[in-house]
């Protein structure tokens, strides 16, 4: 099926009254005509519409669209990224069992690993962003093997066709955390992964405005996160915010492509700068790591990361202070282009006193470019 028409029509063809934009059914609760209709919803909340916390028809078309684009067959929207994380991380876990994670994972999906899960008997191995490392660090009690590729903040890249033929013959289950390239550019499913998940407050929404989660793959995997975790810990959607997701939907490859051609402008300009120690962006030509990069992705997201040639913490104050068009903000997305210090975080190490993030908004890049040479110009 065609992206634009996921993107526009699909999900949508019952549309209440003819309705072009799909509404709000900002609803908690449905009704039932007679017993018989009634016993069938409760058999089956997944199947049916009965309570808003389980199943909703606006949250159930945005669902439908996600698991199109990400080439699968089922999706359920939470009440943000780390609702949906945690959901499909718990819902295939038990005492004694073993996992295995990248090293550079979301900070807080690092926290439900390292801090939570070892209160209840999970034990979990950090390792590089790399396919190997994973492999070799495998034991007979892992459960899950747990991605991200590209990796937070240093936008590491790992082999998905190697890590998922060794995942299933070994029967763990895989997931990747595909906020980055989105559907648009990477499609994890089709490299064998198990679970794709997402940060809908991210790109999906696109205007920084909304917070929610998404959990995609098989059906049966869907169902029993949906189950046994989502129904139970109640970590759901609202309609209002996945109506604003499928607003923003409509115009997600649009966007992409946009923040994708400003991107790689903008990383020629950082490439060639002398103030610039290393780009952090695999799917420009001069990342090493380029080859595996665009043998898994289409494309890429408006964020990278890159080293300052400095060891001061000054040095970055002054730079991050400097820039103007730039907003100093976590998360990233959105319209806006952002920009965030590693070293203003707490846990920041010696070592990465002088990373710096950005995400490349929809301004134009020349702007983009123009606003930080300006702040290099400072340091």
């Amino acid at each position: 099926m065609d992206t634009s028409e996921i993107l526009t029509r699909y999900a949508e063809e019952d549309s209440p009254y003819n309705a072009v934009a799909f509404p709000i059914f900002e609803t908690s609760i449905f009704y039932f005509k007679n017993f018989d209709d009634f016993s069938k919803a409760l058999s089956s909340e997944e199947e049916h519409f009965l309570y808003s916390r389980g199943n909703n028809p606006t949250v159930r078309v945005v669902e439908r669209k996600i698991a199109a684009l990400e080439k699968t067959e089922d999706a359920h929207l939470c009440s943000s990224g780390m609702a949906a994380i945690s959901s499909a991380i718990l819902a295939f876990l038990k005492s004694g069992d073993h996992v295995v994670c990248v090293q550079e994972a979301y900070s807080w999906t690092h926290r439900m690993f390292n801090e939570y899960l070892k209160r209840f008997g999970v034990d979990t191995t950090f390792v590089p962003c790399d396919a190997d490392e994973i492999i070799s660090n495998v034991r007979p009690n892992t459960k899950i093997i747990y991605l991200e590729s590209p990796s937070t903040m240093l936008f590491s890249v790992i082999d998905l066709r190697k890590v998922a033929d060794f995942a299933k013959k070994n029967g763990i289950i895989t997931m990747i955390d595909n906020t980055w390239a989105t559907p648009i550019f990477q499609n994890p499913i089709e490299l064998g992964i198990d679970l794709s998940l997402h940060s809908a407050s991210k790109y999906f929404s696109g205007h920084s405005d909304v917070v929610a989660g998404v959990v995609a793959g098989k059906k049966e995997l869907i169902s029993r996160i949906f189950s046994q975790e989502i129904l139970n810990l109640g970590g759901v959607i609202a309609p209002f915010e996945a109506w604003l997701i499928l607003r923003g939907l409509r115009t997600l490859e649009i966007r992409l492509k946009r923040h994708y051609e400003s991107t790689l402008k903008v990383c020629d300009f950082l490439f060639d700068h002398p103030k610039i120690e290393v780009v952090n962006y695999p799917m420009h030509p001069k990342s090493p790591q380029y080859e595996l990069a665009k043998s898994q992705m289409r494309g890429g997201s408006g964020l990278l990361s890159f080293r300052l040639k400095t060891s001061s913490v000054e040095t970055v104050k002054k730079f991050v202070n400097s820039l103007k068009v730039f907003r100093m903000a976590v998360s990233w997305g959105g319209y806006e282009s952002l920009v965030i210090p590693c070293a203003v975080t707490r846990n920041c190490s010696e070592e990465n006193i002088n990373l710096i993030r950005i995400h490349v908004g929809l301004e134009s890049p020349e702007l983009i470019i123009a606003d930080l040479d300006n702040a290099l110009k400072m340091v």
